[in-house]
């Protein structure tokens, strides 16, 4: 008779889904980078739109690799982002003997056996398969016998149905059909006693009330036998959703050249958290041509029925705009703390310039990242070594001598030194000299910062502040004076 299992009934048409529990399932073998931050981003949206709880469980079974520097970054990464789970993390180490237990239940009712082939057979019977050109598969001589070797630790395979159609009904992809004469009995128990991934994951998704899964597509070849196994529990399965992979500018799958770096590499850089995930929202979902959203936007526009099929294309660029448009909108006194925190991994003192609020409000439409914002913000908080060659070569000429001996004058007679007053008295020696403005604040700002883009004239002014701006002038007609020395000889 023909079997067929299916997942995914609890799709619902309803705006909101009842009891609804998702979970992100990490590996601490690495960091956690962009391609999970979407996984845990999608999954943690979900639950949050449709009110229900979203889990993190950390998959440490491979105790070779997983390592406790891979848990913390995994946990400050999320925590950077504010993914946050409804439970403790469940770490599936620590379950061990529930998988046992489980796993002795499925002995016991004869969905399981004991399999006591040795590694030496195994790759026997895998290069005879490729040798007559058949899929590789294990050909089940135990679950025929049942035969015992005192010389062997058994493992324990799962006695998968060998007739009928697995059936899932996939949330992204659609329906996919697999038939189980093309799945061998997978091991839930290896030989020296631990779970395998396959196993594992069903009793913890069971266990938890999982009600949907989110994850790579990578994962799609696993879910039938995932759905079987629920099946010999007795349990539903969850409905899942498998989403494509992201792929670099160039095509290629996502590496580190692309920016599949610790997503925390990203604060270092300057990205702001919520348009991070504002980017990866985007990058595999869409609501129309939008493409700013705040947090509580995103959890209020999110379904599964926006997510592509098709696999997504990391653009570096767009995400430094994304980054921009959240930049404006944050608060100045945020990006202040932030600014301070990259003014001090950049090796400058906060202390020894203007009011960061200020350089917030000077600089933010001119940066894409808070990095950027901090670099632009060098010359308000310590001394260039030298002036921008193309730019001093272009305006600090001997025609800009007089013009900034003008402004040196002008600028010593202010007594509030402000924007208002600094501009005005800027101006004036730009009417005094009969010459346009830009002819007098493009030497100056070259003398101010070093090179030929600042904010407004009045607000650099400001920013510089009166003895380093007065200082800096002087620094500058003495390099004229030495360029014409040098021209002269």
């Amino acid at each position: 008779m023909t079997r067929i299992v299916f997942a995914g009934a609890q799709l619902q048409t309803a705006s909101v889904i009842s009891n609804v529990c998702t979970r992100f399932a990490p590996s601490p073998t690495g960091y956690l980078h962009i391609g999970s931050v979407r996984t845990a981003l999608y999954a943690w949206l979900f639950a949050r739109h449709h009110e229900g709880r979203f889990l993190l469980r950390i998959e440490d079974t491979d105790r070779e690799r997983s390592t406790q520097a891979a848990v913390d970054a995994i946990l400050d990464g999320l925590a950077w982002v504010n993914i946050d789970a409804d439970d403790p993390p469940v770490y599936q180490t620590q379950r061990f003997d529930r998988y046992s237990q489980v796993t002795d239940r499925l002995l016991s009712e004869g969905k399981a056996y004991e399999c006591y082939c040795t590694r030496e057979e195994l790759e026997a019977m895998r290069a005879a398969a490729l040798a007559e050109g058949r899929k590789p598969r294990y050909d089940g001589r135990c679950r025929a016998s049942e035969r015992r070797r005192g010389d062997v630790s058994p493992a324990v395979r799962f006695k998968n149905p060998t007739t009928g159609t697995v059936a899932l009904d996939d949330l992204v992809k659609g329906r996919i059909l697999f038939d189980n004469e093309e799945l061998d009995d997978l091991i839930i128990r290896r030989s020296d006693g631990t779970p395998t991934y396959n196993f594992a994951v069903v009793v913890d998704d069971a266990d938890t009330g999982i009600t949907h899964v989110i994850r790579g597509d990578d994962h799609v070849n696993n879910t039938p036998r995932q759905m079987n196994l629920f099946v010999a529990l007795g349990v539903p399965a969850p409905a899942y959703a498998h989403l494509p992979m992201i792929h670099g500018p160039d095509g290629a799958k996502l590496s580190k050249r692309h920016g599949a770096v610790n997503i925390l590499e990203y604060r270092e850089m300057g990205f702001l958290p919520e348009a991070l995930l504002n980017y990866l929202l985007r990058l595999g979902w869409s609501q129309g041509d939008r493409e700013i959203f705040t947090i509580d936007e995103m959890i209020e526009a999110f379904d599964l029925g926006g997510v592509n099929r098709s696999a997504a294309q990391f653009d570096p660029q767009k995400l430094l705009w994304v980054n921009q448009q959240h930049m404006q909108r944050a608060a100045p006194e945020r990006l202040a703390g932030l600014l301070a925190e990259q003014l001090a991994r950049q090796g400058l003192d906060v202390a020894n310039g203007p009011p960061l609020t200020l350089v917030v409000a000077a600089l933010r439409e001119r940066s894409r990242t808070t990095a950027e914002m901090a670099e632009q913000a060098h010359p308000y908080y310590k001394d260039f070594d030298d002036f921008h060659a193309e730019s001093a070569e272009k305006h600090l000429t001997d025609a800009a001598r007089p013009v900034l001996e003008a402004l040196r004058s002008a600028l010593r007679e202010i007594d509030a030194w402000t924007e208002a007053s600094t501009q005005g008295a800027v101006e004036a020696v730009s009417a005094e000299l009969t010459i346009k403005l830009g002819k007098v604040a493009q030497p100056l700002r070259v003398a101010l910062t070093g090179q030929a883009a600042s904010p407004g004239i009045g607000t650099t002014l400001v920013l510089v502040g009166r003895d380093r701006a007065l200082a800096r002038i002087d620094r500058a007609l003495s390099y004229i004076a030495s360029r014409r020395s040098e021209l002269v000889k």
